[in-house]
């Protein structure tokens, strides 16, 4: 067991305390070159998202400083520092609108308002945003207690990533998608919360003095204050895990349930919608050509049970007069793409048939005919002249070799009856025949 604790001890390699302190006091306020270089790392955040460029948004998360107040937060928590944990709560008020002031002015000028992936990955926090940030603040707050800091602050930086969200959010602002605003702000808040939960643990962890005000009563007082905040905290950040894990859960029984019931079956599906904050919620789907029975229809829904999916209410649109103009709109736009992939299919196939020698006993009269031929390629290439292009069919063989008076030579091919026969065969004058 001693090795165990040995091979777990935190306190090797620890920092002293009051150099740890120093460098989280020192890092919590936003002023001066503090705030340019987070303005700076937002907008270059926001180009980021705005091009679709992760390596951009990367290096606009390693150059942020907002984790400064996060871990300061979450240090005076465990300390028990309440002039601490209000000047942090400013610096971080501070830090979110000023973040969120320079990306809603740069959004708002851009001309490209188009949604990226990488800006649509921060609307909808799931719970591994939520453990993410979690152990990526305990990979933090080790490594700032450290003597040697070594390289994981970088990567926490990345992981945690505070920048987007908040650029996302700024990016919903100034396009009046608050559905984008309020996903990207709910996913800042997650990474927040618990990389200062997380900070506290480890600071309480490694047992880091509380703050002593000499006054006994306050102290006491200030006690249950900060633990009644801490539980708070964290509270609320549970259920958000728990929910968060739920509505993922609930997607991916929904995917196995449309794979197993539909998929699977050949049903082609031209449209989908998932509501899972509805009362009850609904899977909405419509189909290219499928049409079901109620009869099918009332054994699909009974099937959801199956997958773990209560609560929830199948719709299938099939009528016309029960699809809306926004499916019919698909359906339309599906058709035509399956009929563009036929054409091109059979434009292809028609191609490959000009290249395709179908008499499967042409090596065998060959043979026969001309014996002194021992192997021959034969088929039909692109021919380039000048500035057009035709199909020429070509002949290329090797003729079977002899000794004569002590010397290798090629065997005789009756080459002018080789090409009548040839052009006769296959219809084409134009056949060429060339020795190898």
């Amino acid at each position: 067991m001693s090795f165990f604790r040995h091979l777990l001890n935190l306190h090797d390699g620890e920092e002293k305390k009051e150099k740890v302190i120093e460098d989280i006091i020192s890092n919590i306020s936003f002023r001066g070159a503090n705030l340019w270089i987070l303005a700076c790392a937002i907008l270059i955040a926001s180009i980021g998202l705005n091009v679709n460029s992760t390596a951009v948004i990367i290096g606009a998360m390693l150059i942020s400083p907002l984790m400064g107040p996060i871990v300061g937060a979450g240090f005076a928590l465990a300390t028990y520092d309440f002039d601490l944990l209000k000047k942090t709560g400013r610096s971080l008020l501070i830090a979110t609108f000023v973040s969120l002031l320079v990306s809603f002015i740069y959004f708002y000028i851009s001309p490209f308002k188009d949604a990226q992936s990488e800006l649509l990955a921060r609307t909808s926090p799931t719970i591994y945003d939520v453990l993410i940030a979690f152990f990526g603040g305990v990979v933090g707050a080790i490594s700032l207690t450290r003597q040697e800091k070594g390289n994981p602050i970088p990567g926490v930086a990345i992981a945690t990533a505070l920048m987007p969200p908040l650029c996302t959010a700024g990016f919903g602002l100034a396009t009046g998608n608050f559905s984008y605003f309020l996903g990207a702000f709910y996913l800042y808040s997650i990474n927040c919360f618990f990389i200062g939960i997380a900070t506290f643990f480890i600071i309480k962890y490694l047992k880091y003095r509380p703050k002593n005000t000499g006054n006994e009563k306050l102290n006491k007082r200030l006690h249950y204050v900060i633990t009644s905040l801490v539980i708070l905290i964290v509270t609320p950040s549970l259920y958000l895990a728990y929910t968060l894990f739920q509505e993922k859960r609930f997607h991916e029984n929904v995917a196995h349930y449309i794979t197993a019931e539909f998929e699977n079956n050949g049903y082609t599906i031209i449209y989908k919608r998932i509501r899972y904050n509805a009362s009850p919620k609904t899977i909405e789907l419509a189909f290219l050509d499928k049409k079901f029975s109620e009869e099918e229809e009332k054994n699909l829904q009974n099937n959801l049970k199956n997958f773990n999916i209560s609560n929830t209410e199948l719709i299938i649109r099939q009528k016309e007069s029960d699809i809306s103009q926004e499916i019919l709109s698909e359906i339309n736009k599906n058709k035509a793409s399956l009929s563009s992939k036929d054409v091109k299919i059979k434009q292809l196939t028609e191609e490959l048939e000009k290249y395709k020698i179908e008499d499967t006993d042409f090596a065998k009269e060959v043979k026969i005919l001309f014996p002194n031929i021992k192997d021959f390629s034969f088929g039909r290439l692109n021919s380039f002249a000048s500035d057009s292009l035709s199909t020429t069919t070509l002949m290329l063989y090797t003729p079977i070799k002899e000794q004569v008076k002590g010397k290798e030579v090629d065997k005789e091919v009756d080459i002018v009856r080789l090409q009548q026969w040839l052009a006769q065969k296959f219809a084409d004058k134009r056949i060429k025949i060339i020795k190898e």
